[in-house]
């Protein structure tokens, strides 16, 4: 949303600057992105300091100065004005700026003085009219300082990022509204004299036109005034700088007051020139498969039944709720026109725009929805300001459509907006508060009950009304010391704690979370979202290693090779909730890693990369911690799915290779996905709760609880084994054998090495085991540590096959 300064304050007397207002709307209700100034043709002037001046030798009207504008040097400026004064400041030219009128300023002599830049008036600056002395500035700045850092010249554009829960603040009168609750101003409208006409229009017999609403969902309110007798001409300049201001661009008189209502008042509307339409009626219906309709912008555009059109006897005419049609635009032989306010489906126009592929200020508005209960007096008000502008008379409205409800009435109790906002704020404040912007209130006993304007649809519950005292209370006016608090009795969530566990695993693991949103591009139309909020993330997706791997393409987009990403988030499954029919919803973990190991280092330049056998190892420790105690087997698969992982038998999730549109110089990329269970599940309720007893009596903990073992006092012997194990046979497989042959003294167990090639028979592989014994009291004999290496090797070939390589 582009708000103009100055016309903002058509709406509502303010007394802060560009700067503290973008500082309070900020604050209050919609983050304001930048302030553009809007006469760039005065960024070269500065504030100058006058140090001393005198008469010129030459002239009895000029003077001689010597002016500091920052730079550390004194210029010498011979100046005309008879107002100089020494020690004021004024607007000032360097040499080498330019003024708004296109002149240059140069180094030159005036009358055998050199002159080096400008003292400027008002007029010379395009600020009035007064060219008789230079402009005298009462601020307080420093010499340098940029001229429009000091000074309100001309007006500025605010650019304010307006979520989708509030149309309201797409219109000068809404963020108006929030300035006046904020300052204790009142909110009007702003009134506006008529044109001086330069010439006078005949008008033609007509008989009255007729409106035809066929399409009800479509079009819920739809009102049309015609005008008769109007001048199509340039917009008077206060309108033209509105318009402009706003970033649009000024057409004619009628079109920019049908953009004035846009920009100022959230409303679109349009007008059409009844002489191009065919028949004495106007017919809202649905489009007819096939039909076409040239639009403003000059393209033919196909239509079909799922999109509302205005038409007349014949034809199309416009795209309702999006663009007019070529054929019945408003020209400069217009002298007849019927202005359209309505309100659109705003799920129609979104689909519609959307298929057509085209988006206007239009579209984006009634997408987001218009207040109904506005539509008619903005109608009048448009009308009647037309008439100002282009002269005319407007005849009595058509207005189809059923009447708008009053909101619901809310009731807000003062003691829970206490309680929920942590802070005691008075019946009476919470009163004047929502009144400030349209909320009527009254009293119930304690309690206070609240009808929402009708513009704010998204204010339906006491906590929205909790909310809006919030805002307008001011955040900033919270305590923000830690006070005591009585910590609660129920516990955490079974699934919040496998989850705190499983992110503080990865985290500690060295991967950054990521938290895209759960929509893909493709998918089966189960899962294709109704009203989705872009066309390439249509569909529930049913993996998060799906979210990751566009995660891990933008990386590469951006040159970033090494990549280590998580994510829990919410998957869709494809079986369907036999209550509601949707798909079923769960959370999964998943995890995606390319490129190095481990940061370059002097000794290390070139890391080893990440590989299948480090997204097992993860996949392992993260099974282990969001499935405590259970029994995790990873089976080997086949295709791109590497290992399949299995809990008890059940399966969990698996580790894969992904294919993605990958730069040659891309590494490989692995993954993770492990299901930890549904949307409030109770899948491992014993489990998780067990575990989670320690997290939830100190809730800033959220690592795995290990016990502490001390430093061992006695030495350790290591033995190593380089066995022959039979393909099918897997290292898990070995590792579980190894350690129930070994007993209690095995302290540890790792594979140092794989070998395939000359020595080693076909159909096996050599693993070269690493096996470390340590008694926890006594110092080991190495008799017993051959008696136990020989236990091991027979209990492998017998269970297992697997035999001791001995060359």
């Amino acid at each position: 949303m582009n708000a103009s300064y100055t016309w903002l304050r058509d709406f509502v007397e303010f007394d802060l600057s560009p700067g503290e207002l973008r500082d309070l709307l900020t604050a209050r209700c919609a983050t304001v992105e930048d302030v553009v100034p809007l006469r760039q043709d005065l960024a070269g002037i500065v504030i100058g300091r006058v140090l001393d001046a005198a008469r010129h030798p030459n002239s009895d009207h000029l003077w001689v100065t010597r002016v500091d504008s920052g730079t550390g040097t004194v210029h010498r400026v011979v100046c005309g004005a008879p107002n100089v004064t020494v020690g004021t400041l004024y607007p000032f030219a360097r040499v080498g700026a330019t003024l708004p009128g296109g002149v240059t300023i140069e180094k030159r002599k005036i009358r055998g003085e050199l002159s080096e830049g400008m003292l400027c008036s008002a007029r010379e600056l395009g600020l009035g009219t007064d060219h008789e002395g230079i402009l005298a500035l009462d601020v307080e700045a420093e010499p340098g300082t940029p001229f429009l850092e000091v000074m309100r010249a001309g007006d500025s554009r605010l650019v304010v990022d307006v979520l989708p829960n509030r149309p309201d603040l797409l219109s000068h009168e809404g963020i108006a509204r929030e300035i006046a609750g904020a300052t204790g101003s009142r909110l009007t409208r702003p009134t506006h004299p008529p044109a001086v006409l330069t010439r006078a229009v005949s008008t033609r017999a007509r008989p009255p036109i007729a409106v035809n609403v066929e399409d009800t969902d479509g079009a819920p309110r739809y009102l049309a005034i015609p005008i008769h007798g109007v001048t199509i001409g340039p917009s008077p300049q206060w309108l033209a700088s509105r318009i402009e201001a706003a970033g649009a661009r000024s057409i004619s008189n009628v079109v920019d007051v049908t953009n004035y209502m846009l920009h100022g008042f959230g409303q679109p509307m349009h007008a059409f020139d009844m002489a191009k339409l065919a028949g004495d009626a106007v017919i809202v219906r649905r489009a007819r498969n096939g039909e076409k309709l040239v639009t403003l912008d000059g393209v033919e555009r196909t239509l079909d039944d799922s999109m509302t059109v205005i038409a007349d006897d014949e034809k199309a005419a416009a795209i309702a709720g999006v663009i007019g049609g070529k054929g019945s635009e408003v020209t400069d032989s217009t002298t007849e026109i019927l202005l359209e306010v309505a309100a659109f489906d705003p799920k129609r126009i979104r689909a519609t725009r959307r298929r057509l592929g085209i988006s206007t200020d239009a579209s984006y508005r009634f997408e987001r929805g218009v207040d109904q209960s506005a539509i008619a007096d903005l109608a009048a008000y448009a009308a009647e300001l037309i008439t100002r502008v282009a002269g005319g008379t407007a005849q009595p409205s058509i207005d189809i459509g059923a009447p708008v409800g009053i909101p619901a009435e809310l009731r807000l109790r003062p003691e829970r907006v206490n309680r929920v906002l942590g802070h005691d704020i008075s019946a009476p404040d919470i009163e004047r508060h929502l009144s400030s912007v349209g909320f009527v209130v009254r009293r119930e006993g304690d309690d206070i009950m609240v009808t929402p304007p009708s513009f704010r649809s998204d204010v339906t519950g006491e906590v929205d009304l909790i909310e809006e005292v919030a805002r307008l209370h001011g955040y900033d006016s919270f305590p923000a010391d830690v006070r005591a608090f009585r910590p609660g009795t129920v516990p955490d969530a079974p699934l919040e704690i496998v989850s705190r566990r499983v992110r503080a695993e990865l985290v500690s693991s060295g991967l950054f979370e990521a938290r895209p949103m759960p929509f893909v591009s493709t998918g089966s139309e189960p899962h294709r979202v109704r009203n989705p909020l872009a066309e390439n993330e249509a569909f529930f997706r049913t993996s998060v290693l799906d979210s990751l791997g566009g995660r891990v393409e933008y990386n590469w987009s951006h040159m970033q090779k090494n990549v280590r990403l998580f994510e829990i988030g919410t998957v869709f499954t494809e079986e369907a909730d036999p209550n509601t029919g949707a798909p079923v919803e769960r959370t999964h973990v998943a995890a995606a890693v390319t490129g190095d190991r481990r940061p370059a280092h002097f000794t290390e330049p070139h890391p080893p990369q990440f590989d299948e056998w480090d997204a097992k190892a993860m996949a392992e420790s993260v099974s282990a911690v969001a499935y405590p105690g259970a029994d995790i087997q990873l089976a080997p698969s086949v295709g791109d799915v590497l290992w399949t992982i299995a809990e008890s038998g059940r399966a969990i999730g698996s580790v894969s290779r992904l294919t993605l549109d990958s730069p040659l110089w891309a590494a490989p990329v692995f993954g993770v996905e492990i299901d930890l269970g549904g949307t409030g599940s109770t899948d491992r309720t014993d489990t998780a709760t067990d575990a989670g007893k320690t997290a939830h009596t100190h809730p800033a903990s959220t690592a795995t609880v290990k016990e502490y073992v001390a430093i061992p006092r006695t030495p350790a012997i290591e033995v190593d084994l380089a066995l022959l194990v039979p393909e099918e046979v897997t290292s898990a497989r070995a590792a579980e054998e190894i350690r129930a042959s070994a007993g209690d003294l095995l302290e540890s167990l790792a594979v140092f090495d794989e070998f395939r090639g000359p020595g080693v028979a076909a159909g096996s592989r050599s693993l070269g085991w690493r096996l470390t014994f340590r008694h926890p009291e006594r110092t080991l004999r190495e008799r017993e540590i051959q008696g136990r290496t020989a236990k091991i090797l027979k209990d492998l070939e017998a269970a297992l096959g697997i035999r001791q390589r001995t060359s």
